[in-house]
């Protein structure tokens, strides 16, 4: 289990870099004042890691935002993601260069792909490779990817991802897909955390009263303490803090199972295996 003390501490990715546990994500998060908001509560309640994609249509905000806090742009740690439409060799080569024109960066630090679009995420990833050997991405990785996509990739990639941001949560625990993960040095990132809302789970209630935090805290707490990345979205600036404050306490090893053992395999998402977008 990582010693995570607080909310910018980071883990070191299988290239050396080093990333932040916890982040902000601002998926469904409206280009303009209301990212921009959000991702400035963020900042100021010590987050270091903002995560969009070029399917969200924030990115400008998202870069704008860390550009007026006045944190070094080399203190905040940006995930932003080449959407399916856009893959392929060239095609990814191009999205690159438009995120980063909208961000207003001349780096990111993670590219991934966003989902693996049969036939062309082998293409996407030799284009994100050279993006990581031109230094403009800091590490390259994948979301959404099951075990036999890492494996498929894996077999002719020559820089191996360091990331598979995928959904994972207290009904989607993806135990087989973490081990796979652990093993070969790739970070498992959680999206849909906090099950898009649906806490109302007598055990994460039970839990909630006992530590004296919110069943989303408590949720929270479990991603860390199993080694996974997690970045929850908020739009509220109370809920952003909020979502934060999970440093102060653990979990015993006995509640940590008991949240384990709540695993439906059920998805908010769409599966990897089965998707039309």
């Amino acid at each position: 289990m990582a010693n995570v003390l607080h909310v910018a501490e980071t883990t070191t990715l299988n290239n050396g870099v080093q990333m932040p546990w916890f982040g902000l994500g601002v998926y469904k998060t409206q280009e303009g004042p209301e990212v921009e908001t959000a991702v400035a509560a963020a900042l100021e309640a010590g987050y270091r890691l903002i995560d969009t994609a070029a399917l969200y249509g924030n990115e400008k905000g998202v870069g704008n935002a860390i550009r007026a806090s006045g944190i070094r742009r080399e203190d905040v740690f940006v995930t932003t993601k080449v959407w399916n439409t856009d893959q392929g060799y060239d095609e990814t080569l191009r999205a690159f260069e438009a995120s980063l024109n909208r961000l207003g960066f001349d780096y990111v630090d993670l590219y991934l792909i966003h989902w693996p679009v049969k036939g062309k995420y082998k293409d996407t990833w030799r284009a994100l490779e050279r993006i990581y050997k031109e230094g403009r991405a800091r590490a390259i990785g994948v979301s959404n990817f099951h075990i036999h996509h890492l494996e498929d990739l894996m077999a002719s990639a020559e820089v191996m991802p360091a990331v598979n941001q995928v959904e994972c949560h207290p009904l989607l625990t993806q135990v087989e897909l973490r081990r796979f993960c652990r093993e070969h040095n790739i970070a498992v990132q959680a999206w849909a955390p906090i099950m898009k809302g649906n806490l109302d789970l007598p055990v994460l209630q039970e839990l909630a009263a006992k530590y004296g935090k919110t069943p989303a805290q408590i949720v929270l707490r479990w991603d860390l303490q199993n080694d996974i990345l997690t970045i929850p979205k908020s739009v509220r600036p109370e809920r952003i803090r909020e979502n934060a404050n999970i440093f102060d306490f653990e979990l015993s090893a006995e509640d940590m199972a008991k949240i384990d053992a709540l695993n439906e395999n059920r998805r908010f998402g769409a599966d990897p295996d089965n998707f039309n977008f």
